[in-house]
């Protein structure tokens, strides 16, 4: 007896918490982007958002391979005869791809000057982003037995943290322009309070759960986890942005970029934590 020990370890390391904070600001550009065709007020975000959204995306898909045990395997995701398409993986590896080559040709169309199919592609571009981080959440909530990620909540904060992200990236990259500061104000204004009430939801049937729920919910809410999730990530990168920018002084440009920061910040934690803690609740035992 004892002979053997089971040493537990988590299958997804906080490479993805960062693929996941990136791919959430790559969706956001691109439904800026998109926005800028509607909007006057963010016509000059419109090159800007594509590019940006672009690069990171190149960032984004070198972590993903970085992290393969053997990385030459990820020109398997790229071949149909391997895909299984049972699994949200396959999809995601599907929207990326077709993200990417639609992100390209959407470029060159702005290099050309292509109004037409510029905004033909735009609208093509952002309805792909939008798949950015459902996939992503639904890589999480196909976990049958894992607390917090089991939910369909995940997908829905994961898509509300894009638009957050995302238009803090774009209220920095227009720190000068006033009109383009006011429309980005609203957008985050009501996505980081969507974020609010999803994390309040998910923390408070997690709370209510079974044991494993519980412990989960212990491990989110107290010591270092506890630190990172409901100190930065909920209060002061969700919670705390909305209120700035719902006060009589939130239409001011200081209070808007330091509010993007908060809010960039406060992604980063929760996306963090909600992917690590709940692994950790195996690592015990």
């Amino acid at each position: 007896m004892g002979e053997y020990l089971v040493f537990h370890d988590v299958a997804w390391h906080a490479t993805y918490a960062i693929y996941f904070f990136l791919i959430g600001i790559v969706a956001g550009l691109s439904f800026l982007s998109y926005a800028s065709w509607h909007l006057s007020a963010l016509r000059p975000l419109r090159e800007k958002s594509a590019y940006v959204s672009l690069a990171l995306l190149a960032v984004g898909g070198l972590l993903l391979i970085a992290d393969l045990s053997q990385p030459m395997r990820f020109l398997n995701m790229l071949n149909p005869a391997y895909l299984n398409f049972s699994s949200p993986l396959a999809w995601g590896a599907l929207n990326l791809v077709a993200y990417g080559i639609a992100s390209v040709l959407y470029l060159l169309m702005l290099w050309k000057k292509d109004e037409k199919n510029g905004k033909m592609l735009a609208l093509v571009t952002a309805f792909l982003a939008l798949g950015l981080p459902i996939y992503t959440g639904f890589d999480l909530t196909v976990h049958q037995h894992r607390p917090v990620w089991n939910t369909p909540a995940i997908p829905l904060l994961f898509v509300a943290l894009a638009f957050s992200t995302g238009s803090a990236v774009g209220a920095l990259m227009s720190a000068n322009n006033a009109e383009a500061q006011q429309v980005l104000r609203q957008f985050m204004l009501w996505s980081a309070g969507a974020v609010v009430v999803i994390l309040i939801a998910i923390m408070g049937t997690t709370s209510y759960g079974g044991s494993a729920e519980e412990l989960t919910f212990m491990l989110m809410t107290s010591g270092t986890m506890g630190l990172l999730f409901v100190g930065v990530g909920f209060l002061a990168g969700s919670l705390a942005p909305v209120v700035m920018l719902f006060a009589p002084t939130g239409k001011s440009i200081s209070v808007i970029l330091v509010s993007a920061l908060l809010i960039l910040l406060g992604s980063a934690a929760v996306r963090y934590v909600i992917l690590m803690a709940p692994q950790q609740v195996q690592t015990l035992f």
